[in-house]
C-alpha cells in the first residue's frame, strides 16, 4: 500500500512539474532593448503581438545631446538606446526596418506654460525599463513618470505629475516620416480627433496613407486648445504678425485645424503624484473607426489590467516553444527573437473588419480573420515565414490570404508592401517563395489558384506592363539580367528571380501543371550564366553581349558602398546565393571538397556579412558536403556567440521585420530551412539541452516536436542523430516528420 501511495505521489509531482512548465512566465526572458542600437532598429515600446499600435519613446530629434538625429542623417527608427532627449511617445511605428516612415501621433507630457516647440518641450529621459507590453521612464525636466501599455489598436499612457499645471501635448508635426500634412479637432475637454499623413518609405513617393486617431483622457482638462506653426513672413506682413515663424495657440478652440506642424494640448491642475491617462485609438480607415476601436478595446482606463492582458498575450505566443538548459542570457536572446518575430507583419483591419484596400483609398472588409500589412518580403521569405508556418500557422495562413487579396485588389502580388501601398523596395519577386513554401507546409486553405495565376502574371508579363519585374524582357529571352550601367543590381535581381521561378515551378508541379513546372525550374538554373569559370570562379556581372564586365572586384560593395551588379553586398556574399540548386552550385565549384574550402575561406577571411540577408544561409551549406557538417556547427555557434547578445547592440544590423530574429531562433533550436519551398530542414548543434515545440492541433498532429541534445559540452560536435529512436544518416529532416510530432535526438561527441 505504501508503494502505491509513493507511485501516486510521483505521478502527482510529475503533473505539477508539467503544469508549472506550461504556466511559466516566458516574458521574463524578453529584453525589448535588444537591437535598439548597432542599427538593429528595434524599439522598446509597448506593443502586443501583431498589433497595429505600438507606443514608442521617440528620442531621435530635437537636441545635440542625442548621438543620432533623424534630421541630420538617414535614420529609420523612432528610438535609439544611445540617445537621451525624448520628444514624446509615437503610436504608429515600424520595427527593425532600414527605411524611415511612420512614427506619428505623438503624445508628450509637460508642466508649466504650454510650449509646442519640440526643442523646448523635449526632456532628458532616465530610469528606462521595458517588458513585453509595457515601457516606463522618467522625464527629468518635469519630474514626470511616464508609463505606456497597449492593445492591438490602442495605446494607453499614464503620466504621473508633480503638483501644479500639467499638460499633455498631441503633436502631429513631430514624426519619423518625411510626408507632411495633418488635421486636428478638439471634440471636448477630454477628447481630440484627427489624422496624420505618412508615406514615402525609402523615399518612394507612392506610399502615402493617412492615419486616423481619437485620443481620450481619463479626466477633463481645465483648459485646452490647438496650435500650429505659422509660416515666416516678410515685409509688411511680418510687421503686423506677432506669430510669424512661431507657434500660434488657439485657446478653448473646438474647430477643425489643418496644416503641417499642428497639434492640440490639454492642461490639468494636478496634485503631487497624481496620474493623468490618455488612450489613443488608431485606424487606417476613418476617425469613426478609430473611435470604435478605442471604445471596443478600452479597459476603462485600467492601466494595470491593460498591461497584464498584454503580458498574457505575449506569454501565450512565446509559450509555443519551451527551451531547457542554456544560460539565462541565451534564453533571453531566444525569446526576444520570438518576440521580435511577432511584431510584423501586423494587422491593419479595424475591429469591424474594415481596412484600406491595396493601392487605393477604397475600403475592404474581412470576417473571421485578420488582414495583415508590412510585408518586407525580400527579407522575410528566407526564414521568417517558414518559421511562422511551423509555430504560428493560423497567422501565416492569414498573411498569405492577405497577399492574395492584395493581388485581387491591386493587380499584383506584394513586393515590399506597407499599409496597403506598394513601396517597390528591394529586388526580385519575393512573394513567390512565401506562397509556395506555405502551401507545401500543409497550409493550403487559401485561394491557391488565384495565387498561381498572380505568380504566372508576374513571371510572364513584358516589362513595359510589369510593375514587379522591370527587367523581364531580356531575362525571358536570354535567361539573365544584363549589366547595363555602373552600380546596377543586375546579378542580385536575377538571383532573386531564379529562386522565385524555382518556387513557381515547384508549385506548378504540385498543382499538376507539368509543362509550366518544367519551364520555370529550367529557367531557375540561369544563374550559371554569371559563373566565371576561368578567372574568379564566382558569379560576375555580365553584359548584354554575353561578356563579363571588366575590372571586376569581388570585394567591391563592402560596408554598403556602391557596387557593380550587386545590391547591398559583395560578390562573395552572393556567389552562394542559389539555395534552390546547391548540388548544381557544388558541381560548378569543382565538387564538395573545393566547395567546402571556398565556403570556409569566406568565414576565415571575414567575407561573410551576418548583418545582411543574401548570405545568411551560408554556414548551413557545409551540411551539403559529407564529412564537412562539423563546420556548420562551428560557424553557427561562433556567429551566435559573436553577434547575438543580451544587450542593446545584440543584433548585428537591421532586424528586418523579424528576419534576423528568425535566423537566431532556428539556429539556437538546431535546425534551419536553407531554401524556402524545400521542405528539408538541415540540422546543426542546438544551444539548448531540450527544445519542445507545441504544434497547433488545428493544422498539425496533436503532439509536440522535441529536440534533445545529449552531452552538451560547448566544443563538442554532432556524432549521431536519431529520430524517434531510429538512426538518421543525414543532417536533414523533412518538415512532414516534424509536424507529425516526434523526438529528434542529437548525440554530441568530440570531433574526430
Amino acid at each position: 500500500m505504501m508503494m502505491v501511495n509513493k507511485l501516486k505521489y510521483i505521478v502527482v509531482l510529475l503533473m505539477v512539474f508539467e503544469v508549472a512548465a506550461f504556466c511559466q512566465n516566458y516574458t521574463q526572458y524578453v529584453n525589448p532593448f535588444i537591437g535598439t542600437t548597432n542599427f538593429g532598429t528595434t524599439n522598446p515600446g509597448a506593443i502586443v503581438p501583431q498589433a497595429m499600435v505600438s507606443v514608442v519613446p521617440f528620442n531621435v530629434t530635437g537636441s545635440d545631446l542625442n548621438k543620432w538625429d533623424k534630421d541630420a542623417r538617414w535614420w529609420s527608427t523612432p528610438y535609439s538606446w544611445d540617445n537621451q532627449f525624448l520628444t514624446g511617445f509615437s503610436h504608429v511605428n515600424l520595427s527593425g526596418v532600414g527605411c524611415p516612415d511612420l512614427g506619428v501621433i505623438m503624445v508628450m507630457p509637460t508642466t508649466g506654460t504650454v510650449d509646442a516647440n519640440l526643442k523646448h518641450y523635449g526632456s532628458i529621459m532616465s530610469g528606462q525599463r521595458a517588458e513585453p507590453g509595457y515601457y516606463t521612464c522618467k522625464l527629468e525636466k518635469y519630474n514626470v513618470k511616464a508609463e505606456v501599455t497597449s492593445t492591438k489598436r490602442t495605446g494607453l499612457s499614464k503620466f504621473t505629475f508633480p503638483k501644479g499645471e500639467s499638460n499633455i501635448i498631441i503633436d502631429l508635426g513631430n514624426s519619423l516620416t518625411n510626408e507632411s500634412g495633418a488635421y486636428v479637432k478638439v471634440v471636448s475637454d477630454r477628447e481630440v480627433e484627427g489624422w496624420r499623413m505618412t508615406g514615402n518609405f525609402c523615399y518612394h513617393g507612392n506610399s502615402e496613407r493617412p492615419v486616423y486617431f481619437v485620443a481620450r483622457f481619463n479626466k477633463p482638462a481645465t483648459s485646452f486648445g490647438a496650435f500650429k506653426k505659422m509660416p515666416a513672413m516678410m515685409g509688411a506682413e511680418k510687421d503686423w504678425s506677432a506669430s510669424s515663424g512661431k507657434f500660434k495657440y488657439y485657446t478653448q478652440f473646438l474647430h477643425p485645424l489643418a496644416g503641417d506642424s499642428i497639434g492640440a494640448y490639454f492642461s490639468f491642475d494636478t496634485d503631487a503624484g497624481e496620474s493623468v491617462m490618455v488612450q489613443v485609438g488608431i485606424s487606417y480607415v476613418s476617425i469613426a473607426n478609430a473611435r470604435q476601436n478605442l471604445e471596443y478595446e478600452s479597459n476603462g482606463f485600467s492601466f494595470e489590467k491593460t498591461r497584464n492582458e498584454a503580458r498574457e498575450e505575449w506569454n501565450n505566443v512565446l509559450s509555443k516553444v519551451r527551451v531547457e538548459g542554456g544560460t539565462e542570457d541565451q534564453k533571453t536572446v531566444f525569446y526576444t527573437a520570438l518576440y521580435h518575430m511577432n511584431i510584423h507583419p501586423n494587422i491593419i483591419n479595424d475591429v469591424n473588419g474594415q481596412y484600406p484596400m491595396m493601392e487605393s483609398y477604397g475600403i475592404g472588409e474581412v470576417k473571421d480573420r485578420d488582414r495583415y500589412t508590412v510585408f518586407s518580403l525580400w527579407d522575410t521569405y528566407r526564414n521568417f515565414h517558414p518559421l511562422m508556418s511551423l509555430l504560428y500557422p493560423e497567422k501565416q495562413l492569414d498573411m498569405v490570404r492577405s497577399m492574395v487579396d492584395m493581388y485581387k485588389e491591386g493587380g499584383w502580388l506584394p513586393k515590399w508592401e506597407l499599409n496597403s501601398k506598394e513601396t517597390y523596395t528591394m529586388n526580385g519577386d519575393p512573394s513567390f517563395p512565401v506562397i509556395t513554401d506555405t502551401y507545401l507546409r500543409g497550409l493550403t486553405d487559401f485561394d491557391v489558384q488565384t495565387a498561381y495565376e498572380a505568380m504566372l502574371k508576374s513571371a510572364t508579363t513584358p516589362q513595359k506592363d510589369n510593375k514587379i519585374r522591370t527587367n523581364n524582357d531580356f531575362y525571358l529571352q536570354k535567361g539573365y539580367v544584363p549589366f547595363t550601367e555602373d552600380y546596377d543590381n543586375s546579378v542580385s535581381i536575377a538571383l532573386e528571380l531564379y529562386l522565385a521561378d524555382w518556387n513557381l515551378g515547384v508549385l506548378a508541379n504540385k498543382l499538376g501543371y507539368r509543362k509550366e513546372g518544367k519551364r520555370f525550374i529550367s529557367q531557375s538554373k540561369g544563374y550559371k550564366n554569371y559563373f566565371d569559370k576561368k578567372t574568379f570562379k564566382m558569379l560576375r556581372p555580365k553584359k548584354a553581349d554575353g561578356t563579363f564586365i571588366a575590372d571586376f572586384d569581388p570585394l567591391q560593395g563592402q560596408n554598403f558602398e556602391p557596387v557593380h551588379g550587386f545590391h547591398e553586398g559583395t560578390a562573395w556574399q552572393y556567389t552562394f546565393g542559389v539555395p534552390h540548386d546547391i548540388n548544381g552550385l557544388i558541381k560548378l565549384n569543382g565538387g564538395g571538397k573545393q566547395f567546402a574550402k571556398k565556403l570556409q575561406d569566406i568565414f576565415d577571411h571575414q567575407l561573410f556579412d551576418m548583418a545582411n540577408e543574401p548570405d545568411m544561409h551560408y554556414p548551413f551549406l557545409f551540411n551539403y558536403v559529407k564529412g564537412q557538417e562539423w563546420r556548420a556547427q562551428k560557424e553557427v555557434q561562433r556567429l551566435l556567440d559573436t553577434y547575438f547578445k543580451n544587450e542593446p547592440g545584440g543584433i548585428p544590423g537591421n532586424d528586418d521585420c523579424g528576419t534576423m530574429s528568425a535566423w537566431v531562433a532556428y539556429s539556437m533550436m538546431g535546425f534551419y530551412p536553407v531554401c524556402p519551398g524545400d521542405m528539408n530542414y538541415t540540422i546543426t548543434k542546438p544551444v539548448f539541452d531540450k527544445v519542445t515545440i507545441e504544434l497547433d492541433a488545428r493544422f498539425y498532429a496533436d503532439s509536440t516536436f522535441q529536440i534533445i541534445k545529449h552531452s552538451g559540452a560547448d566544443k563538442e560536435y554532432i556524432k549521431s542523430i536519431r529520430w524517434n529512436g531510429q538512426a538518421v544518416k543525414s543532417f536533414f529532416i523533412h518538415h512532414d516528420r516534424v509536424v507529425n510530432g516526434g523526438k529528434l535526438e542529437i548525440h554530441m561527441g568530440e570531433k574526430e
